[in-house]
């Protein structure tokens, strides 16, 4: 077995680990939508269009949870939360762009009947 073989099943285990959070709807909208700089909750809401409050909340607590946003209070008057990349999600926008490219010229969406 040579050096190769050895280091698939680490790359397939990586993969598989970033499309378990990737691959979920939205996320990478999410992400690639804070891309451009801190957004509200509200903001995001309106960003992402088609998402549900419940969607976007459990999306956002589950992307902090892997340290790709952070989640910041302003105590105001009044309470105002914002959501920002982290380094490691700002790091993540051009690998998303680049999976988008590829796909676009790559790939085809399946024929629904």
């Amino acid at each position: 077995m040579n050096a190769e073989e050895l280091d698939r099943p680490a790359c397939d285990a990586a993969v598989t680990l970033a499309f378990s959070i990737l691959g979920k709807r939205w996320n990478g909208m999410i992400v690639d939508t804070l891309g451009a700089g801190p957004l509200t909750f509200a903001a995001l809401r309106r960003a992402v269009t088609g998402i549900s409050d419940a969607v976007l909340s459990d999306r956002l607590s589950e992307l902090a949870e892997a340290e790709l946003i952070a989640r910041a209070v302003d105590p105001g008057p009044p309470v105002s939360v914002s959501y920002a990349l982290t380094s490691r999600g700002a790091s993540l926008v051009p690998v998303l762009q680049e999976l988008g490219a590829w796909a676009s010229e790559n790939l085809t969406a399946p024929h629904r009947a």
